[in-house]
């Protein structure tokens, strides 16, 4: 069962209490990611990231790292497009040194002008890393085409330009703009006591930042289809729909519409094209879910002479779906699979922490485990069905593929022979 307090600026602080385990998992969630940078602040969320690892008034870089590996612990970070969090794992003997660490990087952090200038060239040298694994980086063009100018279509790495020209007035007016009370969750789960961890946060109610009202521009889906070039010798390969946010009512449907399709070894996708006809080693497909919007997406990894051949066969599965659905078997079956994995998940603090943190940054209140369950089980065929006829329309199907030279496909042909 878990616990919440509104801390006196505004901060949101959410515990779990887990009597039987030895543990606990802190995070600060930030609700600042790349979707919230404009423009020349492009990888900002994610630079800051690394800033906070950095040092500060009271530890070097090298002392942070040490800080919490030396009694066992993790510290670590990540950012997405709509989040920053920052985290720490630790036996329940060690959660007030975890506490400090946190709380002197989230306060404390320095932007030493010289680490920054360091920083850019790893952040740098991070993305040149990502740009060559085209199986990771088509992704990310592929979110750029479809949200076309949207700031979601941007990189969460940013690019070489716009790291370079980041400065310290820059990361000091973001943190003020971004890094504001209302904006931050705290989540703690583990062998803990609520009232003793709402005292030892206490810190993070004082500080004060004028609350930003941002006014978004919603991202509108495009269609495009295109063929890029890159030197490998496998052809990458994407399609995509624009999908459905976090609180649309077929959010639960679309979750399992996409395990069935392509998200395990016994999905469809996976069978078809890995099992039955060889064609990929990596086949699967997801659902990316923002606030107000989503991008449904299938990925193969193929040889360029037999991308046309998975095209069609992917397409031929979505049809399927489309015009047969499931059969009521194949619901119940996916249904246990995703409780399955869902409360599997929940043996683990950091997996119970990241929900409370998640949850409320994005609804504003925590969605638990029992109410996902709740709304699978009200899924059945016919919505299956139904969210296939929504998402899966011929002029909204996008495809990307990324590698050989001068590949060339009719792509328009394909969908509108394929697709009725």
């Amino acid at each position: 069962m878990y616990q919440k307090v509104v801390l006196p600026n505004g901060v949101r602080l959410l515990t779990e209490e887990i009597e039987h385990v030895h543990s606990v998992a802190l995070g600060v969630w930030v609700g600042a990611g790349s979707r919230n940078e404009n423009e020349g602040y492009e990888g900002i969320s994610h630079f800051i990231e690394h800033m906070f690892f950095k040092g500060t008034e009271n530890r070097t870089a090298r002392e942070l790292a040490e800080s919490l590996e030396a009694v066992g612990g993790q510290l670590n970070a990540f950012t997405t497009k709509e989040f920053t969090c920052y985290f720490a794992r630790v036996l329940d003997e060690d959660v007030n040194l975890a506490i400090d660490v946190l709380s002197d990087m989230f306060f404390n952090s320095r932007y030493d002008l010289k680490e920054i200038d360091k920083e850019k060239n790893v952040v740098i040298e991070e993305i040149k890393m990502y740009q060559d694994s085209p199986d990771e980086l088509i992704h990310d063009l592929f979110s750029q085409y479809v949200w076309n100018n949207h700031p979601l279509g941007k990189p969460i790495l940013g690019v070489a330009d716009s790291i370079n020209s980041l400065t310290r007035d820059k990361i000091m007016q973001y943190l003020d703009t971004r890094y504001t009370p209302d904006q931050v969750v705290i989540a703690v789960a583990g062998k803990i006591n609520h009232d003793e961890i709402v005292k030892k946060l206490s810190v993070f109610g004082d500080f004060k930042r004028k609350r930003f009202d941002e006014v978004g521009v919603e991202p509108v889906g495009s269609t495009f289809r295109k063929a890029l070039s890159k030197d490998t010798e496998q052809m990458n390969l994407l399609l995509g729909v624009p999908g459905v946010g976090q609180e649309d009512k077929d959010m639960y449907v679309l979750h399992i519409l996409n395990n069935i399709l392509g998200g395990g070894l016994s999905s469809r996708l996976f069978q078809e094209i890995r099992e039955q006809r060889g064609l990929a080693y990596s086949v699967y497909s997801y659902h990316s879910t923002y606030v107000d919007t989503g991008l449904f997406a299938i990925y193969a990894g193929t040889s360029p002479n037999k991308t046309e051949e998975a095209i069609k066969c992917i397409i031929d599965e979505m049809n399927k779906l489309k015009k047969e659905s499931i059969t009521q078997d194949e619901l119940e079956r996916t249904k246990a699979q995703i409780k399955g994995n869902l409360y599997l998940g929940l043996e683990s603090v950091s997996s119970r922490m990241s929900r409370l943190g998640k949850t409320e940054l994005s609804f504003g209140r925590v969605k638990t485990a029992e109410e996902a369950v709740e709304q699978l089980e009200k899924v059945t065929v016919e919505d299956v069905r139904r969210v296939m006829e929504r998402l899966w329309v011929k002029d909204k199907i996008s495809i990307l593929t990324l590698g050989q030279k001068d590949f060339n496909l009719d792509f328009d042909s394909i969908i509108e022979n394929s697709i009725s």
